[in-house]
């Protein structure tokens, strides 16, 4: 029952509505001032019907307004009820970061509906000063990392159009400046690529310094300097080759298993990714609906896994208890799941070997795991697929999406599509010239 407080010829009405995530008692008030031309009782039964009305608006989630609950407020209740359930916990725990670090210390204590548009995107130009960092360095966060923010805050403002808190979201009447996916998007070009992928396939000679040994019956001993000639292991080289030809994340690439992959139909099935949660990897369900995808891969792929399939058999009977792996398809060396940061490593290690001794001009460029991501889909674009089908491979839920991080690679396309045209049609005539 609501209760009800008279105060100079008012009526405070409050409304219990549960407690939040932290034990805190949640409530909705409101003031009623009955009409004074009303006699006594009939100005008690208004008030009655008042608190009545009031009390069902707030049980069905109609009271809450945008002109009544913070930012603070309602993201406490976004998180409860939609982050929580909807999305990945990796995905939470960054969301819950960029809200800690940046939007509510800016923006918490505002109503809903103080966040106009005007006062979201000072808030964006703000991230942008020197002194904005929580770390502390000099100059402003990033474009790409400004994104990230304006993302997650559109995201929570979007719900609260969709449950009525708020007409529309400020977000989508803030643009933020253009932005040069080159600073951001870091990838190799077709003709690095090439020369990546042929590189990996190759033996690469190391040089060990001299250093101290002991023999079997524990006499220490030195050993002069020598050269050692290696290779990048095999599942490495297919792990990268697979970054390049589908596109898929790292979570997925280490999250597939043997079931996973169809060598007869050259078919990968995404149905999982690994993300890290509280240190640990954590095997679920992708990111999103559009992320569970079939991704269809080149032939000689298709055999060289069926290849590292039989060999992974093999290594698995001679060791027998020492493998404690779950038909992971890259795997550490007892067979459990390859480490998360091994992808990154491994291809950091890669790209610093080839360049060392190279002259600048010769480098490949130090991409990080996700940039071979990045190459693919922008190696599709130059290959003039459609962005449908860009999109479908990467598993992003729009293609809006893809078109926003892969803007540079469109307008280069566009560039060549529009050279394509010139070359087929030739040199304008002088009379075409004198129409224009």
């Amino acid at each position: 029952m609501a209760g009800i407080t008279k105060r100079n010829g008012h009526y405070r009405i409050t409304v219990s509505c549960g407690y939040d995530i932290y034990g805190k008692k949640l409530s909705e008030t409101t003031t009623f001032t009955p009409d004074p031309t009303l006699s006594p009782k009939k100005q008690e039964k208004a008030v009655m019907d008042f608190a009545h009305e009031f009390e069902a608006k707030v049980k069905s989630g109609l009271a809450m307004t945008g002109g009544k609950i913070t930012l603070q407020e309602f993201s406490e209740r976004w998180m409860a009820e939609y982050a929580n359930v909807n999305l990945q916990p990796g995905t939470v725990t960054k969301y819950r970061q960029e809200l800690n670090d940046k939007i509510l210390p800016a923006l918490g204590h505002l109503k809903l509906s103080e966040l106009r548009p005007h006062r979201v995107n000072s808030f964006f130009v703000s991230l942008t000063q020197d002194g904005a960092r929580k770390d502390g360095k000099p100059g402003g966060y990033s474009k790409g990392s400004i994104r990230k923010t304006r993302n997650v805050l559109s995201s929570i403002l979007r719900t609260a159009t969709e449950w009525e808190i708020m007409d529309s979201n400020p977000c989508d009447k803030v643009r933020l400046q253009a932005m040069d996916m080159t600073e951001t998007v870091k990838f190799f070009t077709p003709e690095q690529t090439a020369v990546f992928l042929s590189y990996i396939e190759k033996p690469y000679t190391v040089h060990i310094s001299g250093h101290k040994r002991v023999d079997d019956t524990g006499q220490p001993y030195t050993v002069g300097d020598y050269t050692a000639t290696k290779t990048i292991p095999e599942q490495i080289r297919i792990l990268f080759n697979l970054a390049i030809y589908t596109g898929l994340r790292k979570g997925e690439l280490l999250a597939l298993q043997w079931e996973d992959i169809n060598c007869h139909e050259d078919l990968i099935q995404v149905r999982k990714s690994v993300t890290m949660v509280g240190g640990k990897p954590v095997c679920k369900a992708p990111k999103t609906k559009t992320s569970a995808r079939t991704v269809s891969i080149p032939h000689f792929l298709s055999e060289r896994l069926e290849q590292m399939h039989k060999s992974q058999d093999a290594f698995k009977s001679k060791v027998g208890d020492y493998w404690q792996g779950d038909n992971w398809v890259f795997t550490q060396d007892n067979g459990r799941m390859m480490n998360y940061s091994t992808p990154y490593q491994a291809l950091q290690d890669t790209i610093n070997r080839y360049n060392k001794g190279r002259p600048a001009e010769e480098q490949l460029p130090l991409i990080p795991f996700h940039g071979l991501r990045h190459t693919s889909a922008t190696l599709l674009i130059a290959s003039q697929q459609d962005i449908k089908t860009v999109s479908t491979r990467l598993g992003h839920a729009q293609t809006s999406t893809t078109m926003n991080i892969y803007a540079h690679a469109l307008k280069e396309s566009d560039r060549k599509a529009a050279d394509a045209l010139e070359n087929m049609l030739g040199e304008p005539s002088s009379d075409q010239k004198k129409a224009t």
